[in-house]
């Protein structure tokens, strides 16, 4: 066995210090020379438990069973006496060692001086009392001998924290060339490589079974998908990581960066279920095939499809509805909006469909700020209005005639150029309204089917509505309104309710017959940002579709995917007749604010509420306005000819006077009529300025 052990033999029982800071007794099982430890175990709870231990720490502990060191004795200082050892360093009665043969007498210097440097020597009897005059002087010698071996002690436990400080810093040069073994392969320009290793190691454990063309294409009356795009060149310029993993068909993980109390950084994965996942290889052409085409033999079969593409701004959907960019300049034949007329056309060509003998007509139209316009009119501004029937007409909206695919692409291509849009952080090019593509289809001029195609506007601009330009407070809270109200429609079709809240918002409106009857089909595609810099408006575009997915169920069940939606009965049972006899739209979103509690406080439905108003005054006082502006033409036609008779030479006076004053009486009462709207609309406007400022900062998160 190798001298480096001293005493220490299998067998033996040490003190040893566990991690905690706990010491006890453990039993050596086993020497290991290679790397100057031993291997100790004991009982704890009925459980044996073991370690390695190496021997620096056993013999700070243990100094009784360390090698022994030759050291030699000054001649001139007297050992001290056995029982001061005794007193320095007891040895403690429940530790248990080898015992030694009659022949060795124990050593009185390992216990003492932590330097073991003196053998094992036959105990010296104690010297007789010195007479009363040599008592200070051995007196002196005793205190000089304690100091020096204080000094050697002390000159030991630096010793032991010098190695255990070499230890340590050994330790931390491996660290370091683990590290940097590590950085060779990540590259360690990239601000957070450390979450880019993380985000590896973590894929490298996935099994990856991705969508392919070979997978059955599922019935869904509500399909709810996600789709991937790449990291953009902007992205890639910052070195932005790809926080976004899609291991299967119908699962999502982002894993978001977090930071522990004590700084350290990790990894929270969160998975997402739908009922497809696109990456971001997927073309348009397979999101296609999954989404929207199965729509299209809907309106064949006299219903209504709406196809939704809903995300942050730069996520990719007007790239999704509208076809790929290259620059500015958008290839429109792949996107949804051809692909889906090109199989409009494809099936009208099919016996059973063609002796309906059915014409194909196409709208195209955006929804900004809660008003309408016309993108195939010079972008006109439209009036949506509900007839005697409750049925909504878009007053004004032009309907083209298409004969093939190429006459869609051409009015795509005019509706995209005058689409309402500007620059923000995310994209140059970023569009900041609803567009809304129609595929009607007639028989004998009534409708017998349609498929409407929805390009959102990005999500993240729901939650700007304390914006100090009024403008952009009422363009935010606008999408956000129009984005809660789309969901809770989507949600009462699946679930077949009586009363869908379509009125909350000018998009609902407009689309109020896609959301009833029995042959109604719907589609979303959630897109998504990969880039770390976008997860949080990832995770809520995430939990905006997961919530619309995971509340349709099967018309036959009665609970609302697991739980009832207390606050929605409740405000079907008790509404409010007073409530539906004054304003219809102010009841729907009151519903729909109630039913989103987390997302809509209580000041920002006062805030909605006032913008509700606030646009229903403006288009008030502007048609107000319009028709005064006619009146006045009508009293200008009228005032000329009474011009024209005070010409003649015996014209009547009374008449003309009479005449005169009714024109003045009308003009006073009319104009009258309209300074008091716009006294209204003014404090209108005072009033949403003020409800702006009381908005919750931290509420509403986008949603």
């Amino acid at each position: 066995m190798a001298s480096c052990f001293g005493k220490l033999v299998v067998g033996t029982y040490v003190e040893i210090k566990r991690s905690d800071g706990r010491i006890h007794q453990a039993m050596v099982t086993s020497l290991n020379e290679d790397n100057e430890s031993v291997t100790v175990e004991w009982i704890e709870n009925g459980d044996t438990k073991g370690k390695e231990i190496d021997l620096e720490s056993i013999f700070a502990l243990n100094p009784d069973v360390a090698p022994d060191e030759e050291i030699a004795p000054s001649p001139e200082t007297p050992l001290p006496p056995t029982p001061t050892c005794v007193k320095v360093n007891k040895i403690p009665k429940n530790r248990r060692t080898i015992a030694p043969s009659k022949n060795d007498t124990p050593s009185r210097d390992n216990r003492v001086i932590p330097t073991r440097g003196k053998p094992a020597q036959p105990q010296q009897p104690e010297p007789a009392p010195p007479p009363p005059s040599q008592q200070p002087v051995q007196t002196s010698q005793a205190q000089t001998q304690q100091q020096l071996q204080n000094a050697r002690r002390k000159s030991n436990c630096v010793k032991e924290v010098e190695k255990l400080q070499e230890k340590r810093e050994r330790r931390r040069l491996q660290q370091q060339e683990l590290r940097e073994k590590r950085a060779q392969e990540v590259d360690t320009t990239i601000p957070n490589y450390e979450i880019l290793y993380m985000i590896r190691d973590f894929r490298a454990s996935l099994d990856y079974r991705p969508l392919t063309t070979a997978d059955v294409i599922e019935e869904h009356r509500i399909c709810v998908c996600v789709r991937k795009r790449p990291l953009n060149k902007k992205e890639l310029t910052m070195k932005d990581l790809d926080v976004i993993t899609i291991p299967s068909k119908d699962v999502v993980m982002v894993h978001e960066p977090k930071q522990k109390v004590d700084l350290t950084r990790y990894l929270e994965n969160q998975t997402f279920r739908f009922d497809y996942a696109f990456d971001d290889s997927t073309t348009n052409e397979m999101v296609y095939r999954f989404t929207a085409r199965p729509l299209v033999e809907t309106i064949f079969e006299r219903g209504m499809a709406t196809c939704f593409a809903y995300g942050q701004t730069g996520s990719g959907k007007t790239h999704t509805m509208g076809g790929d960019f290259s620059g500015k300049n958008q290839d429109c034949s792949k996107g949804i909006y051809a692909l889906a007329a090109r199989d409009v056309f494809l099936m009208l060509k099919k016996p059973n469909y063609k002796k309906l003998d059915l014409q194909v007509y196409a709208t195209f139209f955006e929804i900004y700020s809660g008003k309408v316009f016309d993108l195939l009119n010079r972008k006109t501004k439209l009036r949506v209005l509900e007839d005697g029937k409750q049925q909504v007409q878009v007053v004004g909206l032009q309907e083209k005639e298409v004969k093939c695919t190429e006459d869609v692409l051409k009015l795509i291509e005019v509706g995209n150029s005058c689409r309402t849009s500007g620059q923000t952080s995310a994209n140059a090019h970023s569009s900041r309204s609803h567009a809304v593509f129609q595929i009607i289809l007639r028989r004998k001029g009534k409708m017998h089917g349609k498929f409407s195609l929805i390009d959102l506007a990005g999500n993240e601009r729901g939650a700007d509505t304390s914006s100090a330009d009024r403008q952009t407070r009422l363009e935010g809270a606008e999408i956000n309104k129009s984005l809660l109200a789309l969901k809770e429609c989507i949600r009462a079709l699946g679930r077949n309710k009586p009363h869908t809240p379509f009125r909350a918002s000018k998009l609902t409106q407009v689309l109020r017959d896609s959301f009833i009857g029995e042959n109604s089909r719907t589609c979303m595609i959630a897109t998504i940002s990969p880039g770390m810099t976008s997860c949080e408006n990832t995770l809520n575009t995430l939990r905006y579709a997961n919530r619309v997915k995971e509340l349709t169920v099967d018309p036959n069940q009665v609970m609302e995917g697991g739980r009832p939606n207390i606050h929605a009965v409740n405000q079907m049972d008790l509404l409010d007749e007073e409530w539906l006899s004054i304003s219809p739209q102010r009841d729907d979103l009151k519903l729909l604010c109630e039913q989103n509690e987390e997302e809509v406080s209580p000041q920002l439905f006062t805030f909605h509420e006032a913008v509700s108003q606030l646009v229903e005054m403006e288009e008030q006082v502007i048609e107000d306005h319009r028709a005064v502006f006619q009146e006045s033409i009508r009293w200008l036609e009228d005032e000329k000819v009474l011009l024209e008779m005070t010409d003649e030479v015996d014209y009547d006076v009374e008449s003309y006077a009479t005449q005169l004053e009714q024109i003045l009486d009308q003009k006073i009462d009319i104009l009258t009529e309209l300074r008091d709207k716009v006294k209204s609309f003014r404090s209108t406007l005072q009033e949403e300025e003020q409800a702006s400022k009381q908005i919750n900062p931290k509420r509403p998160r986008a949603l």
